[in-house]
């Protein structure tokens, strides 16, 4: 991986959330480690102190920073000499914004789990408040960094497939299929409560993935859409499976399914792109493969790392071809670009063309208004609404 612009040391992290007991929060520090780029030196790992305190021990953060609060945290590295570069926000989604704020506010770079924020208010103070301070932002949809999809981005530009006619997008899980937020597990318990994962369910957490996912490869971007929102298990409060047809700037056509009930699924996240000279085919179970179905031609199958690939789809390989790479290498692409940004912001020079591509603000802001445009259809009688 590359590192244009070192300054000399590893960049600063601290993190809001992601203490014991919590599944993202080790996954973002594998993924910070793994190309040696970071050195989480500050923590909030918990509302709770004394977890906050348990957790920060374990992880070797200094007493003095571990916080009780985003808040103090904010304050006191920005005080300091040796103060966090960049701060990992990896909570449920309701602290995003407050967390978002308080950072930016303190003149600290951020990385945010997605979705964004509740809602496209707070995604509109967020952007406003990213422009006006020139911090770099970034947000974790992780499956933008794997390679194939990185090359598959390049195929379309490239105009590889022809103009772009149909997108299919699909992210089925089965994990929800019964009411799992009933019983002591904590992930579905802040997923199927409103106040904490906002105005979507399954939308909200693995929708605004597919959603994304399928703008990154393309490049357009829905101009209206019609949904069918359920929460087909009884008395959920906020969906769990969502059917939406899709109209895109260019005229193709598309749909999104995402779903939570989709029992014997895992994460079964699946793009297909059809242009009127090829097709191609990924899905995230198998993210080493990407499939080149040309009009006229055979058919390919191109692996990570394989002959022909291009600069843009090698950029986030580190072994040979049939060793597999995949979610956690996906979250390190985005980490180890997002260092090549913040280096050439520290040390005022121009980062890599190719470290670009990790989705930020804009992509966030894109996501909260594509939640409330589903929930608006599907609210109205799964009508038609423009973006």
């Amino acid at each position: 991986m590359s590192n244009p612009s070192n300054p000399g040391r590893r960049i600063r992290l601290g993190m809001v959330g992601g203490g014991q007991g919590a599944f993202i929060g080790a996954v973002h520090r594998i993924a910070a480690r793994l190309d040696d780029r970071y050195e989480l030196v500050a923590g909030a790992l918990s509302s709770k102190p004394d977890v906050a305190a348990a957790s920060a021990a374990e992880l070797f953060i200094a007493p003095d920073r571990s916080y009780d609060s985003f808040e103090t945290m904010a304050k006191a590295e920005a005080a300091r000499e040796d103060g966090m570069d960049v701060c990992a926000i990896v909570t449920p989604n309701h602290v995003h914004f407050p967390a978002t704020m308080a950072m930016l506010n303190a003149g600290i770079h951020v990385i945010c789990d997605k979705p964004l924020c509740l809602t496209v208010d707070e995604a509109e103070q967020i952007a406003a408040k990213v422009r006006e301070t020139g911090l770099l932002f970034a947000l974790t949809h992780n499956y933008t960094a794997y390679p194939m999809v990185r090359e598959a981005r390049k195929m379309v530009a490239d105009g590889k497939l022809g103009d772009i006619r149909l997108v299919q997008v699909e992210y089925p899980q089965g994990w929800m299929a019964t009411r799992v937020e009933d019983t002591d597990n904590k992930q579905a318990a802040w997923r199927s409560d409103p106040a904490k994962a906002g105005m979507g369910g399954a939308l909200g957490d693995i929708g605004t993935h597919a959603h994304n996912l399928a703008e990154f490869v393309t490049g357009l971007e829905i101009s209206e859409l019609c949904a069918d929102v359920d929460a087909l298990v009884p008395g959920r409060k906020l969906d769990d499976n969502v059917q939406i047809l899709l109209r895109y700037n260019n005229g193709a056509r598309g749909m999104l399914w995402a779903s939570q009930v989709a029992v014997g699924h895992e994460n079964g996240l699946r793009l297909r792109v059809y242009g009127d000279k090829g097709g191609i085919e990924w899905a995230q179970e198998h993210p080493n493969h990407l499939h080149f179905r040309p009009l006229d031609g055979r058919p390919e199958l191109m692996t990570r790392g394989g002959a022909g690939i291009g600069a843009e789809g090698m950029r986030g390989v580190r072994v040979p071809p049939g060793h597999p790479e995949g979610y956690l290498e996906g979250f390190a692409n985005l980490y180890t670009d997002f260092a090549d940004q913040l280096n050439a912001h520290i040390s005022g020079t121009k980062p890599d063309a190719g470290s670009l591509l990790v989705p930020g603000v804009v992509e966030g802001l894109k996501g909260m208004k594509f939640v409330e445009a589903v929930v608006r259809s599907g609210r109205d009688g799964a009508v038609w609404v423009k973006m």
